[in-house]
């Protein structure tokens, strides 16, 4: 059955006449008869009752009528579907995050990038480090957003990665404020109680080199490890010691007063948050947002010139 003829009957059960149904489906009355007739000879029976007036339906048809709805129904919304599916082909975007980028800076980033566009359908992947590289290299993904030490040179350092600097941030050590006495108290007595990451993640590897060794003199109780800042921020919260996050992930929690930075008195990790793409041919889509978030890069660092 085709969508043209249900939509024909469905005219006819509504309008009880011929005459009206053509005008709705803006065919003469002497096409739209004979395109009833052609679905009648396609089915072999008659769907109207033509002796009466207004045009009553043949009881199967009748039967059948809220199922003719819900086709004409489930039919245009796969033609819709279909349609929005083609114009999301062609400007889709693949983005790999590391995680924790992905519940702060990240949606902020790809707001920027997005804005004052035509509509961008993007897929975003949160991984670790080393998956964002392997996404990017392997084509899985367009764009990779991840954090780079300032003191240290940048995490993708092959050739044919171009990267673009789109923020900054750093690594602050933070507890729950109810917390704050007794964290200085230990701290007074040269001891820390610290929740740490897995050696092998991103962050992990980030206080091994740069706030473990800052550290001279204190002694580093690690009263738990966990890989995701999430849920270090909870733990700290929660009392059991000081966690190493971006301050993006806490800020809106230290200015409403419920977390506290120790930034005054243990070691702070300067950080800048990294775009990068694979260099050379890209699709018009993934072109166009490069050059939006190169504009970007180079007013901000005009900005803070």
């Amino acid at each position: 059955m085709r969508l043209e003829w249900l939509k024909d009957i469905a005219c006819i059960a509504e309008t009880g006449s011929f005459s009206e149904a053509a005008r709705r489906r803006n065919l003469t009355q002497s096409a739209f008869s004979r395109r009833i007739q052609q679905i009648e000879d396609y089915l072999g029976i008659e769907l109207f009752d033509r002796t009466k007036k207004p045009i009553q339906l043949r009881p199967t048809t009748a039967e059948h009528l809220d199922r003719i709805a819900r086709m004409i129904g489930s039919m245009n919304q796969l033609a819709d579907d279909l349609r929005r599916g083609d114009r999301v082909a062609g400007s889709r975007l693949a983005v790999a995050s590391q995680h924790a980028l992905s519940t702060s800076v990240t949606p902020q980033v790809l707001r920027r990038v997005l804005e004052a566009g035509p509509e961008v359908h993007f897929t975003l992947s949160s991984a670790n480090l080393d998956e964002c590289l392997t996404l990017l290299v392997s084509r899985q993904v367009d764009l990779a957003i991840t954090f780079q030490v300032e003191a240290e040179a940048g995490p993708f350092r092959e050739a044919f990665i171009e990267t673009l600097v789109v923020g900054r941030d750093r690594l602050v050590p933070v507890l729950g404020r109810h917390d704050l006495a007794r964290v200085t108290a230990r701290m007074a007595e040269g001891a820390l109680p610290v929740i740490t990451y897995p050696a092998d993640v991103f962050l992990g590897e980030v206080m091994a080199r740069h706030v473990f060794p800052a550290m001279a003199g204190v002694q580093v109780e690690a009263c738990g490890e966990c890989a995701l800042t999430l849920a270090q921020v909870e733990l700290s919260v929660a009392g059991f010691g000081v966690a190493w996050v971006p301050l993006s992930v806490v800020e809106a929690r230290i200015k409403a007063g419920e977390i506290v930075a120790l930034e005054d008195r243990l070691p702070v990790v300067p950080m800048q948050v990294h775009l990068s793409r694979l260099a050379g041919a890209q699709g018009a889509t993934g072109a166009r947002i490069w050059e939006r978030a190169r504009a970007l890069a180079l007013r901000d660092q005009a900005d803070s010139a």
